[in-house]
């Protein structure tokens, strides 16, 4: 096992150098739109979408339409665009997305300093205060390596209960920090539960138990968007490549394996990123369309959606 982990925590930081630590519901079409707030990188293009639909416009019209923001790791960085698309189509949605990669939730607390990877301005409550948004969508993997300063070198595989320990510290001290910049016009928070690890599977398992219980504490939300991207059999069983959903069936770019009816979710030797174009030196949006990226993505808009209603 412990020749396991090893070559996980290898596997682990080779990714990182490339894209950071990282990490179906509604139908709506995907675009690739630039994202306002995030890193600027080369971008390819890809083909563009159908438009929406009169259906879709008149949806948007009839509902209330938020404010955004998210924020997170490697896995936000690669999903920003696309769930930015999902909750502007779907919702008529303003939408902001801070993502660094190689972040834990200690990253986003004000008052870490030089500690940190996010600088000052995009620090959650900072960003809250300028935003005002009605929502904030927190996607974190759960830094497991101590690759981030501000965690202090503590490590999953090295003291797994002083991880634990400060990660559901940093959450509620993150929450308060978000509720205090809120002030009376309070911002949800929601909070987006991970995939499997193909490595230490009961390590997220915790981490979603964390996230679960400080959403119920403080009123929030939890999307379960790591379910979208688990086998229907076993939540915490980490999977390459999974059955097409209908939607993927009927849209042959999400559905890889068209002939066998599978779908890849991850690149072969990268089981923690959604993005199925290679990782590169500077941590990008994902310029290449998806499934996985896209069913998290229709997940967390579902989120929002059902607390609109």
């Amino acid at each position: 096992m412990r020749k396991l982990w090893a070559a996980g925590v290898l596997a682990g930081a080779l990714l990182l150098a490339g894209c950071g630590d990282p990490g179906a519901g509604g139908e709506a079409p995907e675009r690739l739109p630039k994202a306002p707030g995030a890193e600027r990188a080369g971008r390819t293009p890809s083909a563009p979408p159908p438009s929406a639909t009169s259906t879709t416009r008149k949806r948007i019209a009839a509902k209330p339409q938020p404010t955004v923001l998210y924020l997170g790791d490697s896995l936000a960085m690669e999903n920003q665009d696309v769930l930015g698309a999902h909750l502007k189509d779907r919702l008529g949605a303003r939408y902001r997305s801070a993502p660094y990669s190689g972040t834990t939730l200690c990253d986003y607390l004000e008052g870490t300093g030089k500690d940190s990877l996010v600088p000052d301005a995009d620090k959650a409550a900072a960003l809250i205060r300028a935003e005002r948004p009605d929502y904030v969508v927190l996607q974190f993997w759960g830094n497991a390596w101590g690759y981030t300063p501000c965690m202090d070198g503590i490590t999953y595989d090295k003291a797994p209960g002083k991880y634990f320990d400060r990660y559901a510290a940093d959450a509620q001290a993150l929450t308060r920090q978000i509720d205090a910049a809120a002030g009376a016009g309070r911002t949800r928070v929601v909070w987006v539960l991970q995939g499997p690890d193909a490595i230490t599977p009961d390590r997220v398992r915790r981490v979603n138990a964390l996230y679960q219980a400080r959403a119920r504490a403080s009123g929030d939300l939890v999307a379960d968007a790591g379910k979208a991207v688990a086998p229907a059999s076993a939540r915490y069983s980490w999977a390459e490549k999974l059955p097409c959903t209908s939607y993927e069936a009927k849209h042959p770019a999400y559905c890889t394996e068209p002939g066998r009816n599978l779908t890849a979710l991850h690149r072969a030797k990268d089981y923690l990123h959604f993005c199925l174009a290679p990782t590169t030196a500077k941590s990008r949006p994902c310029p290449v369309r998806s499934p996985g990226i896209r069913r998290m993505a229709s997940v967390i808009t579902e989120a929002v959606a059902s607390d609109l209603r």
